[in-house]
């Protein structure tokens, strides 16, 4: 297993909860609205540490939020949004010196719980997997946003297939928590 997160066993975690302050959030799904030139939506990335809880739990904190700008999109109108591998770039440089895990962010504008569209999957498999070439220690993944939900999944290792995020939670006023649904 790559990185620490393993156990002697080899037992892989079975949940992750991502925790982020309500207004980090709150800056995020403002970003997120902001209307782009030709992107149809906006993303990001969020430097996360990580820590486990107990065995067979793991704690994705959320530090900081960092916009994909405006010219490391690509003009792409199959897709609500490309980034470049210059946005890519940045954001392996930011995961390697702050040796922080790398979350993906974007926000469908509905609510309710949303999911990952097949763009969303295929495009996360291809790029998610390569910070591991930089912070093999941590995991990384992707997160999307609803109005009022959020789904997710993380990397706990290159060779691992993504897990789901099981519980989210916004520590604040408001205070938001969300469980996983079956």
């Amino acid at each position: 297993m790559d990185g620490y997160l393993g156990e002697p066993s080899g037992r892989v975690p079975m949940n992750a909860h991502f925790k982020i302050r309500a207004e980090l959030l709150a800056h995020i799904r403002h970003d997120l609205e902001r209307p782009h030139p030709f992107a149809y939506e906006r993303v990001g990335f969020v430097s996360a540490a990580i820590s486990r809880i107990g065995r067979g739990s793991l704690m994705v904190l959320a530090q900081a939020y960092h916009p994909v700008a405006d010219e490391d999109y690509i003009d792409d109108p199959s897709v609500g949004a490309m980034m470049g591998s210059d946005a890519i770039r940045k954001a392996l440089q930011r995961s390697y010196q702050s040796r922080t895990a790398a979350i993906h962010i974007h926000c469908h504008g509905h609510a309710g719980r949303p999911g990952f569209s097949h763009v969303d999957t295929r495009e996360n498999a291809k790029f998610v997997p390569n910070f591991f070439n930089v912070a093999p220690h941590v995991p990384h993944g992707a997160v999307v946003l609803s109005n009022d939900s959020a789904a997710g999944d993380i990397w706990i290792g290159r060779n691992f297939e993504p897990m789901p995020v099981t519980r989210f939670s916004a520590i604040g006023a408001p205070m938001w928590l969300e469980g996983a649904r079956p």
